[in-house]
């Protein structure tokens, strides 16, 4: 490939903010996934998936660094193994991008066959390939950078034009701050994110566009349909509740976990070598392969399961370890019963924050790379209590294609035969608040509240004459405020001098159209209608990495003395 196709942009040199307009008559959709990639393009009123050299559709999500000249795995398929023995490829991006050390997803990437390196106190992990018997660091932004340079290569050498406008799904307990990560990323790569999607939300959009065109040919009504999507990769596992009627998907209500295949993977390697950890402690040169080995033999003895009651797994890893071992299916789902557990309550909790009965969905979508699990199809199924799962859309291919339709709707493309008549009514995944009432997490926007949303709290202080509030900006499900992923922090200063409880201090969070949230937070004092103060207004989120440290500096800090308690709530 030429060299320019691996020039990737310093993210100090780019902001992500710019725009350039998009084709008139073209969209891209980009699915990464923790394994795997697929792209997708809108074009002459329907979506059409691009294949790399090899004539593959779906790409394995690696980089190989070799020499001067990183690679990702759009065009060197063949090599990955090879490459993953020696310690040179580092994948899993998906996993690691906007994690701190401490996070268990991080500390279980440590058994990966190349450098995951942590001091556990809340800062970013150390990446590292194995170039030439040295260590040569990265960051998991950098990797996906590589990626998407490699990727936007291959796509402007099929289409024979620039591309820059792009839609890409996340998964859905992504955070803000790891949502950043992948703009950033995008943007070293050149990249403009028109849209972050959540991956069950692109199913969504995708079944709404089948829904009306299906309602079209036989000349109905559009009458709504409910359907529950489940999504499981091999990073995450996603599960949406979608209402659809006349090209309107309205997303009822969302959950994500971080679970999916690597934990299947890594369950079954701990279960065939109980050893492992110990043996792997090092990362040697040695190490790294018998990492490696036993990581594809596992991997294959999975997706051989995947269509046979029993595998043998026999592999040696050298020094006198082998492995020869039968492993049935029962086996491997007893091994992973927590994980296929999770999955279940997902799935329960999903349908009870919609307010929807099983008896009311109409359809139910298995969708990513584990929908071919025997024991995840039947665990849905009996969710759903038996009913028929939905087969008219291809599970390794479905969440690329509504992001390629989302993209043709959002560049404002115009398609004479109606296939693009279509709106999402997304909803957030995670609630958003701040810290008040004694470290506690208070709502202000709800999880799955419809996007665009703007809600707004009062609160008051909780100290005579408190002339200062720190207002703490955190979001997640948690109870306590350092249970939820801090987004930022400001201070208001001025407040006047009251006893406790008189200052109104409203707290306004607005989130728009492309997702971007902003907080608004002022002072009203009783009898006067205008601001004691200057409204305070900031764009989330505003830490950086570290940001765990921050949370502790605030309360080490500040303590109490700055906190405030709700008053009421203002419905808007």
């Amino acid at each position: 490939m030429a060299e320019p196709a691996y020039i990737v942009t310093s993210d100090s040199e780019t902001t992500g903010e710019e725009k350039s307009p998009a084709f008139s008559d073209i969209a891209i959709g980009i699915d990464i996934g923790t394994s795997q990639c697929s792209v997708a393009m809108w074009s002459g009123s329907r979506v059409e998936l691009l294949k790399n050299t090899g004539n593959q559709k779906i790409m394995k999500s690696f980089v190989t660094f070799k020499g001067n000249t990183p690679s990702g795995g759009v065009s060197s398929q063949l090599s990955y193994v090879d490459e993953m023995l020696s310690g040179a490829t580092i994948f899993n991006m998906k996993r690691l991008i906007g994690r701190v050390d401490t996070d268990p997803v991080v500390q279980a990437c440590k058994n990966l066959p190349f450098l995951v390196q942590t001091l556990d106190i809340g800062v970013r992990p150390f990446i590292a390939a194995l170039v030439n018997n040295m260590w040569r660091s990265t960051t998991p932004e950098e990797v996906l950078a590589i990626f998407l340079v490699e990727l936007r290569a291959m796509i402007e050498a099929q289409l024979k034009r620039r591309i820059r406008n792009v839609v890409l799904t996340v998964p859905v307990s992504f955070s803000r701050f790891q949502l950043t990560r992948i703009e950033r990323a995008c943007a070293m790569a050149g990249l403009h994110v028109l849209r972050l999607m959540p991956e069950p939300t692109a199913v969504a959009l995708l079944y709404a566009q089948q829904q009306q065109q299906s309602s079209h040919d036989n000349m109905g009504s559009g009458m709504e349909k409910i359907a529950l999507i489940f999504n499981m990769g091999a990073g995450y596992c996603d599960v949406a509740v979608t209402a659809t009627a006349g090209g309107v998907s309205q997303i009822k209500a969302l959950a994500g976990s971080t679970i999916g295949g690597e934990d299947l993977l890594q369950n079954m390697m701990r279960h065939l070598l109980p050893e492992s950890e110990n043996l792997f402690r090092s990362h040697g040169v040695t190490e790294i392969k018998r990492m490696g080995l036993l990581r594809v033999a596992t991997q294959d003895a999975i997706h051989q399961l995947s269509s046979q009651n029993s595998v043998r797994v026999d592999v040696d890893l050298g020094d006198d370890v082998k492995i020869c071992k039968a492993v049935h299916q029962e086996e491997f789902e007893e091994v992973n019963r927590k994980v296929f557990e999770k999955c279940e309550s997902l799935i329960i909790q999903c349908l009870k924050d919609a307010k929807v009965e099983v008896e009311d969905l109409n359809d139910v979508i298995i969708v990513g790379g584990c929908s071919c699990i025997p024991r995840v199809r039947s665990l849905v199924a009996n969710v759903c209590r038996g009913k028929e799962l939905y087969k008219g859309m291809h599970p390794l291919e479905a969440a690329v294609c509504g992001a390629a339709v989302e993209g043709a709707v959002a560049s404002g493309i115009n398609d004479p035969l109606g296939n693009l008549d279509l709106l999402t009514i997304q909803a957030t995944p995670l609630a958003i608040g701040i810290r008040a009432d004694g470290n506690k997490f208070v709502p202000v926007i709800p999880k799955d509240t419809a996007m665009p949303a703007r809600k707004e709290l009062v609160f008051t202080t909780v100290h005579d004459n408190q002339t200062e509030a720190l207002i703490i900006v955190y979001e997640g499900e948690g109870e306590k405020a350092e249970e939820n992923h801090l987004l930022g922090y400001f201070k208001i200063m001025g407040i006047p001098a009251a006893p406790k409880g008189i200052p109104e201090i409203n707290v306004c969070m607005d989130i728009n159209a492309a997702n971007v949230l902003r907080v608004l937070a002022g002072v009203v004092m009783p009898g006067s209608r205008k601001p004691a103060v200057p409204v305070m207004e900031v764009r989330m989120p505003s830490v950086d990495d570290g940001h765990g440290w921050c949370a502790e500096a605030l309360s080490r800090s500040y303590g109490a003395t700055l906190d405030l308690v709700t008053l009421r709530k203002i419905t808007l």
